[in-house]
């Protein structure tokens, strides 16, 4: 492996335990939010349904997350598959970004200094994660050093 594929697969070791404390984090934001409260009103197929795809999203973060601690060199190996799993993780996070200064309606959330550290915190993350997945795709399919 090269200095600099070496270089790439620690950014993404770090990427993945950043992505780690974003799972764990996640586990915050049910109570964060009141979802039991707020979600109390709908129909339960509704709720399970809300629920589900908030369990896919968590499970999606985890696994990302260990395929990058774990399997970092294999990530920049510039295989097919590395660069599928690289760009999928790289528009993932970079949608996350879009979705989160586009689309969520953040009236009626707190904004005092907690709050606001953590979701600029989690936007500098998700910042990273998109930056050093596409620049490792990058590489490997323009050949860009």
């Amino acid at each position: 492996m090269s200095q600099a594929s070496r270089i790439w697969a620690d950014l993404i070791i770090w990427a993945g335990y950043m992505q780690l404390g974003v799972v764990v984090g996640s586990l915050a934001i049910p109570y964060l939010l009141q979802w039991r409260q707020e979600l109390s009103s709908i129909r339960p197929l509704i709720r399970q349904v809300f629920w589900t795809y908030a369990a896919y999203i968590l499970c999606t973060n985890l696994f990302m997350a260990i395929l990058s601690i774990f399997l970092a060199p294999k990530l920049v190996d510039g295989s097919e598959l590395s660069n599928a799993i690289c760009i999928f993780i790289t528009l993932y996070w970079g949608a996350r970004i879009g979705i989160q200064f586009f689309y969520f309606d953040k009236k009626g959330l707190p904004s005092s200094g907690i709050y606001r550290y953590g979701e600029w915190l989690l936007i500098l993350c998700f910042a990273f994660f998109t930056i050093v997945y596409g620049r490792v795709a990058l590489i490997s399919i323009w050949g860009m050093s």
